[in-house]
C-alpha cells in the first residue's frame, strides 16, 4: 500500500554508544586496547576448519558412491537369477506341451488335416511360436502350421510376429519323425519379463559372442551402464540372459554436492581474504580510535540535531550544545534533571507527562512524532523527536536516546504550501465555473436566435396589415433590438470562453496519475486517506492532451476523498484504490478510482454526469460532467459502477492511437 504521507527524514547523526555526563571521565581514556599480536593468525582457523570439512564431505560422497553401486550390482544379480529361473520355467513348460502334442499323435487317430485344427496347436501359435512342423520318419514334413493359408482366428497372436532370429524346440514321436515349433526369442523375452523389471532394467539374449538375439526394448545399445549375464545352458545353448540397469549412478566428482561445495570453497576463500582485511581495517581503526574521541564532543556540539540521553527513570544525562541553544538553557542547567521538564509547555504539563511516561515504555513511534516545546523567554517552537534504545558495552538497555529537530520553519513553508494548493484549487473552481458559462453561453444562444426569428416573422406579418397598430409594432421592434442585443452579448461571452484545441502529446498515464497525487497529497494526509497504487508499468505512452487528463483524474480523486470524509464515509479506515492496465489487443488503457466510502447508492453514470447534479451540499455539478466531456472528447468512455467490498469505481478508457485530426474534425463540427 502507499500512504500519500510524507515525513522529511533527517539524516540522524552516529549517535554516542554511551552518554558522556559531565562528571564522565576524559574521551581518550575510554579507548579499548590493541589485540594482542597472538591472535593475530586467527583469520586463518575458518579457512583451515573448512577445507577440513570439505575433505569430509568428498571423502562421504566417494563412499556413498561406492556404496550405490554395490547395491545395484547386488540387485542386477538377484533380479537377473530370477528372471533367468523365470525363463528356464517357461521353455521347458513349452517344451512339455510339445511333448504332450507328440504322445497325442503317437496315439494315433490324427492326420494331417486335423492336425491343423488341434487347440494345442492353436494355442501354442497364439502364445509365442512362429511355426509348428510335423516330420515323419524320413524327415519328410507331414504338416506344418502356418502354411500359405491364413492362420485362424484362435491361432493368431494380438501383435504380428516379430521379426529376426528365432529358436526351436523338439519332441520325437514313437512313430519316428519329430515335432519341431520355432519360437521368437523375442516376443518370448517379452511376455516373461514384468512390467517393474522392464522398467529397471534393458533385457537381452546374446550369444557367446556378443550378438543379440532378442531384446526387450527398442533403440540404440546402451553404453557406460551396469550389467550381468547368466547363461541359459542347457534350456538355451550358447545363450546368455544380459541385464543392463537403466539407472546410471553418476561419478560422486560429477554431482551437485561436488559443485556446491566446490562453490562453497570459493565463497571461503573469499571470505577469509575479505576478514583478513577487516581484521587488518579493525587494527587500524583501533589505533585511530583515541584520536577520534578527542574530536567526538566538537562534532556532536557542531550538529544541528538536539541530542539527549536520559536513563529509565527518564532523568536527563546528556544533552548537546545544540539542543542548550534550542531550548535556551546551559548544558549544565539540564544534566541530572527529572520530568516535568523546564522546556514543556506549562498549559499542556499533563499530556506531556503522558507522553513521556509511553516513551519510558518502549511505545514511541518508530518514525518519530512532533511536540511542543518552550523555550526559555517563553516563545514556542515546533520539534520532530526520533527516539531509539541505548544500550552499554554489554548489551544492555540502560536508557533512551533522542534526536531533536526544529521545525517550525518547515511547518511555516507547509503552511505557505497549503494556501498555495488552496489558491490553485479555487483557480481551478473559476476555471470550472468559466466551463458553466461557455455552456450556458452555448445553450442560451440558439433560444435567442428562435426569439429574433420569431418576432421578424410577426413584424413582417404586421407590415403587411392596411392599418398596423404603431404601440404593437414599437413594442416589437424594441423586442427584436433586445433579442439582437442579447444574441451579441452571448456571442461575446462564446468568443471570449471558448477553449483552445486541446494539445495532443505524447503521455504517461502513470505519471499523470502521480501528478495528480502530488496536487492532492495535503488534503488527502488532512483527511488521513490512504491511497493504494496499482500502476502498470508496461502501460506504455499514449496520444492525449495531458492536462485535461489531469484534471479528470484530480476530480475523481477529489470526488472519492470527498465521499469518504463525508457522512457516509467510513471513520477508521479511508482508503483509495488507483489501479492502470491496458486491454488484451493493446488499443486502449484504462484508469480505475475506487473508494471504500458509501458507494452510488444505486445511482448510474448518466444521473451523476448531468449537468448541475450534485450530491455535496456545497457542490455546482458540473465537475463529473465536465470529466466525461473531455474523456469523450478523447474518444474514450467514461463510466461508474458499485467497487466490490463496498464504496464506488469510477474508470474511464482511452485509446492508445489517437490522431489529431480527431479532436480538430470535431471542434470543427462542433
Amino acid at each position: 500500500m502507499h500512504r500519500i504521507r510524507v515525513f522529511p527524514q533527517p539524516g540522524a547523526p552516529r549517535l554516542p554508544a554511551m552518554p558522556t555526563p559531565v562528571s564522565a571521565p576524559s574521551l581518550p581514556d575510554l579507548a579499548l586496547p590493541a589485540h594482542p599480536a597472538r591472535w593475530s593468525g586467527l583469520w586463518l582457523l575458518p579457512l583451515v576448519l573448512s577445507l577440513l570439512l570439505v575433505g569430509a564431505v568428498l571423502l562421504w560422497l566417494r563412499q556413498a558412491e561406492q556404496h550405490d553401486r554395490d547395491e545395484q550390482r547386488q540387485e542386477l544379480i538377484s533380479d537377473a537369477l530370477s528372471l533367468e529361473s523365470q525363463i528356464e520355467s517357461r521353455i521347458e513348460a513349452e517344451r512339455q506341451r510339445l511333448v504332450d502334442l507328440a504322445k497325442r499323435i503317437d496315439a494315433g487317430g490324427i492326420g494331417a488335416g486335423s492336425f491343423v485344427g488341434m487347440p494345442e496347436v492353436l494355442e501354442g501359435l497364439h502364445r509365442f511360436w512362429v511355426s509348428i512342423t510335423w516330420l515323419d520318419a524320413g524327415n519328410r514334413q507331414v504338416a506344418q502350421l502356418p502354411d500359405q493359408r491364413p492362420l485362424p482366428e484362435a491361432a493368431r497372436r494380438p501383435n504380428a510376429p516379430s521379426t529376426g532370429l528365432s529358436a526351436h524346440l523338439a519332441a520325437p514321436l514313437a512313430s519316428g519323425g519329430a515335432l519341431v515349433a520355432r519360437y521368437s526369442p523375442t516376443d518370448m523375452l517379452r511376455q516373461n519379463v514384468p512390467w517393474w523389471l522392464a522398467r529397471k532394467y534393458d533385457v537381452r539374449l546374446v550369444d557367446s559372442v556378443g550378438n543379440v538375439i532378442a531384446t526387450s526394448f527398442e533403440g540404440p545399445e546402451p553404453a557406460n551402464r551396469e550389467a550381468y549375464r547368466v547363461s541359459m545352458s542347457p534350456t538355451i545353448s550358447d545363450t546368455y540372459l544380459e541385464l543392463i540397469a537403466r539407472d546410471r549412478i553418476k561419478p560422486w566428482y560429477r554431482t551437485l554436492p561436488v559443485a556446491m561445495i566446490a562453490g562453497f570453497v570459493v565463497l571461503i576463500v573469499l571470505s577469509t581474504a575479505m576478514l583478513r582485511r577487516q581484521m587488518r581495517e579493525v587494527s587500524h581503526a583501533e589505533e585511530a580510535w583515541r584520536t577520534e574521541a578527542a574530536w567526538r564532543s566538537a562534532m556532536e556540539d557542531s550538529l544541528t540535531v538536539g541530542l539527549r540521553a536520559r536513563d529509565l527513570d527518564g532523568r536527563l544525562v546528556y544533552v548537546n550544545r545544540t539542543l542548550a541553544d534550542m531550548v535556551g538553557y546551559k548544558p549544565e542547567e539540564l544534566v541530572g534533571r527529572m520530568p516535568p521538564m523546564p522546556y514543556w509547555p506549562p498549559d499542556s504539563i499533563e499530556t506531556t507527562m503522558q507522553r513521556h511516561l509511553r516513551n519510558m515504555a518502549g511505545h514511541a513511534p518508530r518514525e518519530g512524532y512532533e511536540a511542543t516545546w518552550c523555550h526559555r523567554d517563553g516563545h514556542r517552537f515546533e520539534v520532530m523527536i526520533f527516539e531509539a534504545p541505548l544500550v552499554d558495552a554489554h548489551g544492555r538497555h540502560i536508557g533512551w536516546m533522542g534526536s531533536i529537530l526544529d521545525i517550525t520553519e518547515r511547518k511555516r513553508l507547509e503552511e505557505r504550501e497549503r494556501r498555495q494548493t488552496e489558491t490553485m484549487a479555487h483557480h481551478a473552481r473559476l476555471t470550472m465555473l468559466g466551463e458553466v458559462a461557455s455552456t450556458l453561453a452555448h445553450e442560451l444562444n440558439q433560444p435567442l436566435t428562435a426569439i429574433a426569428s420569431y418576432n421578424a416573422g410577426v413584424l413582417n406579418s404586421l407590415q403587411r396589415q392596411p392599418e398596423p397598430d404603431p404601440v404593437v409594432l414599437r413594442a416589437l421592434q424594441r423586442l427584436g433590438e433586445q433579442a439582437a442585443h442579447a444574441g451579441a452579448i452571448v456571442q461575446r461571452i462564446r468568443e471570449f470562453l471558448t477553449r483552445r484545441e486541446p494539445r495532443l502529446e505524447d503521455c504517461d498515464l502513470n505519471a499523470v496519475v502521480r501528478g495528480a497525487l502530488d496536487i492532492l497529497r495535503r488534503e488527502l494526509d488532512r483527511h488521513d486517506v490512504d491511497v493504494e497504487l496499482r500502476l502498470d508499468e508496461r502501460l506504455g505512452h499514449i496520444v492525449a492532451d495531458r492536462i485535461l487528463i489531469e484534471q479528470v483524474a484530480v476530480n475523481l480523486i477529489r470526488n472519492a476523498m470527498d465521499a469518504l470524509a463525508g457522512p457516509g464515509g467510513r471513520a477508521a479506515e479511508r482508503r483509495i484504490g488507483i489501479v492502470t492496465s491496458r486491454s488484451a489487443d493493446d488499443r486502449f488503457v484504462r484508469l480505475d478510482v475506487r473508494d471504500n466510502g458509501p458507494g452510488l447508492q444505486g445511482q448510474r453514470i448518466d444521473a451523476l454526469c448531468a449537468p448541475f447534479y450534485s450530491t455535496k451540499s456545497e457542490g455546482m455539478g458540473m465537475g463529473l460532467a465536465i470529466c466525461r466531456s473531455i474523456i469523450e472528447a478523447h474518444h474514450g468512455v467514461f463510466d461508474a459502477s458499485d467497487a466490490r467490498g463496498g464504496g464506488a469505481c469510477f474508470s474511464l478508457t482511452l485509446p492508445v492511437d489517437l490522431q489529431p485530426v480527431d479532436l480538430a474534425d470535431e471542434e470543427e463540427a462542433a
